[in-house]
């Protein structure tokens, strides 16, 4: 199987959830502003969860541009990552639904904590098949970010029994710290 076979693919399954994420916000019964109110944490938790997959998508998309081949392991690894993303639609109805409970706030943090897992099992299943020089290597280096933000969303599931808006501060502070462009991978591109 190819790189691109495996972005398309990748990319195929991200547009559903989004989909299914899209699809579970509910048009209000009224007419007025303030009938929007009672869905204010189910919006919110959507466009949380909305920029977190936006940002695995881009990220997925610039790790596969350096890449030059894919293997069975890689194959599984991007569906395990596959599967944790799968799950943000679920996680992110509960959060909303339950105006940031704890447990739903905790299991929002498991699901991202292991989608961080599943990227860095896939980040090295695809440094194993190529050499310690190529792109791909000289592009992720020693991943501090991705190896930050397992550790942040660690921090957030018990955080979230204390306070699920703390817990909440963590993931935001995940996404922040991954909206700032990452530009290792187009500098060594560049290069």
């Amino acid at each position: 199987m190819t790189r691109n076979r495996l972005e398309a693919f990748s990319d195929g399954v991200i547009a559903i959830i989004i989909t299914i994420m899209v699809l579970e916000l509910r048009v209000p019964h009224g007419s007025t502003l303030s009938d929007l109110r009672p869905l204010a944490p189910i919006f919110l938790s959507y466009v949380l969860s909305f920029v977190f997959i936006g940002i695995y998508w881009s990220n997925h998309h610039h790790l596969l541009q350096v890449v030059e081949h894919v293997s069975g392991p890689v194959l599984w690894a991007n569906l395990h990552l596959l599967f944790w993303l799968s799950l943000i639609p679920f996680v992110t109805a509960w959060v909303g639904q339950t105006h940031f409970a704890s447990v739903p706030a905790a299991l929002y943090g498991f699901v991202l904590f292991c989608a961080a897992i599943a990227y860095f099992i896939l980040t090295r299943a695809l440094l194993a098949i190529h050499a310690e020089d190529s792109l791909l290597a000289t592009a992720l280096g020693n991943d501090f970010k991705g190896k930050f933000s397992i550790v942040l969303n660690l921090i957030g599931i018990p955080l979230a029994f204390v306070s699920s808006w703390l817990a909440f501060a963590i993931y935001i502070l995940v996404a922040v710290i991954w909206l700032v462009p990452d530009k290792r991978i187009e500098r060594t591109i560049s290069k």
